[in-house]
Parts: structure tokens; C-alpha cells; sequence
């Protein structure tokens, strides 16, 4: 048995670690994954050569380097029967989160709660894919993640659009006070489901530090939301808004391309 060491420059939240387990489904090398999620690092327990295992994660596109490769006598590995309930508690919080922001943005006028919505969305997607593909062939996977990810990317097109709108046009202010409640919120949400997934792990991780859950780009997003409804009110314009808005929609897409990946 071998053991390679990755780093995933990108890996910042469970929902790209589960791209990368169903990326490499269906490999029968691969005897067991471990993620550290804080470290963005990938333990891959295998047999043979590791090449198939780092081409199909390169092609994510999420930083792969590989940092060891060695021996190792293990060979026993712990199953983690949550992994299901896990999914769904995670996917429930997403999606109501999703129901919630987009339900709060438009009545505010908020882009950015609109375009947190999506990514909210986009993650939902993610543990979805995971837990409804179980079992499925590998052919009915790839139609599952292509239909996501193109309809991921459709929504982030329309509501681009609706930015272009609003920036050239004269639009109302977006409810500043909304954007700043509705996202701390989901900054809560993100941090509970990092914590439930993580905590799966192993009892030393159960109680993890602060800075864990501050690794996910989905708290950040949720961050800069927050500072743009501040900035709304400060500067009396909905430009802090659109602007944040048009960046989350980038990583939305971006997002549904790697989702597309698993299509591939």
C-alpha cells in the first residue's frame, strides 16, 4: 500500500472535497481518501502508480501538487456511516439558505444576496450530486453533474445581466440592513456545516479552532457581503453592492465548470 500526499490550493469547503470524491470514483486503486480541509491537503491510500489519481484531480482544477509519495503498512480504514446523514444536514442548510437569500434579495433589491444565493445553490449542487448518484452508473452521474452545472451557469447569466441593468440604470438602494442580517446569518450556517462535516473526521477534530472555519470562501463571500451593505449605507449607492454581486457570480461560475468536469 502507498500513501501520496497532495496539496489543493483551492480545496476550501467540504463541498470541493466531495467534487474531488466523486471525481474519483469508480478508481479502484484508491483503498481510502483523507481530507484536511484547514491544510488543504489530500491523503490518498492506493496501490499502483498515482498517476490516473493526480490527472483526474488536475483536471478540477483546484491547485493539485503533489507534495510524498511512500510506503505504508496501514491498510485498515474506519467507515464513516454518518457520511450520508452528514450530506443531507448540509444539504438542507444550503438549500434553505439558498430559498432564504434569493427570497430576501430580491424584496431588498440586494444583487449580493442574490449572487450568495446562487453559490449557496451551487453547493447544494455538490451534495446533491453526492448523495442522489450513489449507486448510479457512472454515465447517469455525468448526466446528473452536466445538467447542474449548465443550469447553474444560466442562472449566474441571467442575474449578471440584471446587474449590467442596474448598474446603467437608476435602481433603488438595496435594503442595507437586510444584506447585513441575511448574510450573517448564512456566515452561521457556513460555519455549522463546515463544523458538522469536519467533525466526522475524528474526535481530535470535532472541536476545531476558529481559523478552520474561516478557510472557506463560502464565509468569505459571506464577509463581503456584509461589508457591502455597510458600504451601501456609507456611500449612499448601490455600486458596493453590484460590485460584489458580479464577483460572486464569477466564482458561481466557476463553480459550475468544475462541476461540469465531473461530466467529463
Amino acid at each position: 500500500m502507498k500513501k501520496t500526499t497532495f496539496e489543493i490550493t483551492k480545496m476550501d469547503c467540504p463541498s470541493e472535497e466531495n467534487l474531488i470524491r466523486m471525481k474519483l470514483d469508480g478508481i479502484s486503486s484508491i483503498a481510502n481518501l483523507d481530507f484536511d480541509i484547514p491544510n488543504r491537503k489530500l491523503t490518498v491510500f492506493h496501490s499502483g502508480e498515482i498517476n490516473q489519481i493526480q490527472n483526474s484531480i488536475i483536471k478540477l482544477n483546484l491547485g493539485c501538487k503533489k507534495i510524498s509519495t511512500e510506503q505504508t503498512d496501514r491498510n485498515e480504514f474506519e467507515e464513516n456511516t454518518n457520511q450520508k446523514k452528514l450530506l443531507w444536514s448540509v444539504l438542507f442548510i444550503n438549500f434553505t439558505f439558498f430559498i432564504t437569500e434569493i427570497t430576501t434579495g430580491i424584496i431588498s433589491k440586494s444583487m449580493g444576496l442574490i449572487a450568495d444565493s446562487l453559490d449557496m445553490l451551487a453547493d447544494s449542487f455538490v451534495y446533491g450530486i453526492s448523495l442522489f448518484a450513489v449507486g448510479s452508473t457512472l454515465i447517469k452521474k455525468k448526466q446528473i453533474a452536466k445538467l447542474a452545472g449548465y443550469f447553474q451557469i444560466t442562472l449566474a447569466i441571467i442575474a449578471f445581466i440584471e446587474v449590467l441593468r442596474r448598474f446603467f440604470g437608476t435602481e433603488k438602494l438595496p435594503n442595507f440592513s437586510t444584506m447585513i442580517i441575511v448574510s450573517t446569518l448564512a456566515l452561521i450556517a457556513n460555519g455549522i456545516c463546515l463544523y458538522i462535516l469536519q467533525k466526522s473526521k475524528s474526535k481530535e477534530q470535532a472541536h476545531m479552532r476558529a481559523s478552520m472555519i474561516f478557510t472557506s470562501n463560502d464565509v468569505i463571500i459571506n464577509i463581503g457581503v456584509i461589508i457591502a451593505g455597510f458600504l451601501v449605507n456609507w456611500l449612499n449607492s448601490n455600486k458596493p453592492d453590484l460590485i460584489i454581486g458580479t464577483i460572486i457570480f464569477i466564482l458561481v461560475v466557476q463553480g459550475a465548470i468544475r462541476i461540469l468536469k465531473l461530466s467529463k
